[in-house]
């Protein structure tokens, strides 16, 4: 009887210390931290795995969520021989969220707005899926993109009107593009030329400040 009076007492203490101090499962801890830690993981293997799939990846910064990636148009498509940069800003989120994608040298496609280089495609814009990863994005989404253009839904509304009026003269734009603005050595020069629109810009704005500045009478 004594032992059984021990051994019930022994089991009311364990219970009461528990509820007080609660045992945390290491198991729980090493799943939070991996959980934590997966989408920066996942970023780096997939930009990994595109580098190692032979697409010449040019890094911005120290980071490794801003590149520029070379892509080449698709066979029997009116884009190929063309080259383009691609500039590619994979959010903190990646891949729970979208990369964000853009044409630097120009390109001539409903899809694709000529000036900023954006992009109109659904599966980046809004069907994006963890399971997806960059090299789905250069041998898949994009290719698909120049071989099947949606003219009801553009971003460049001349483009659009010109390939379901006019098929023949369309792709004649598009390689007249490709031959002034998509060559290899064109790569190169279309960055320079972003970056250097973009200070133009900044000066202009800031010139026109101090015009402002200037213009206003002294009180």
């Amino acid at each position: 009887m004594s032992e059984l009076l021990l051994g019930w007492l022994f089991f009311v203490k364990k219970s009461q210390f528990s509820s007080f101090f609660p045992l945390k499962n290491p198991k729980e801890k090493k799943k939070k931290k991996r959980k934590m830690s997966s989408p920066s993981k996942r970023r780096d293997m997939d930009l990994m795995k595109l580098m190692m799939s032979d697409y010449k990846v040019e890094m911005i910064n120290d980071g490794m969520q801003e590149f520029y990636v070379q892509f080449n148009g698709p066979n029997d498509s009116p884009y190929y021989g063309g080259v383009w940069k691609i500039k590619v800003d994979l959010p903190d989120a990646y891949p729970y969220k979208s990369p964000s994608i853009g044409f630097v040298n120009k390109i001539y496609h409903p899809n694709v707005d000529e000036m900023s280089g954006s992009v109109c495609l659904d599966v980046i814009n809004q069907t994006w899926s963890p399971m997806f990863d960059l090299v789905n994005v250069f041998e898949v989404f994009l290719p698909q993109l120049l071989l099947y253009p949606n003219p009801s839904d553009p971003l460049n509304g001349e483009a659009a009107a010109l390939m379901m009026h006019d098929r023949t003269a369309y792709e004649q734009k598009v390689k007249e593009y490709c031959e002034k603005y998509a060559k290899p050595e064109d790569i190169g020069a279309a960055a320079e030329e972003k970056s250097s629109d973009e200070e133009l810009t900044e000066d202009e704005y800031a010139a026109s400040d101090d015009e402002d500045i200037a213009g206003k009478p002294d009180p």
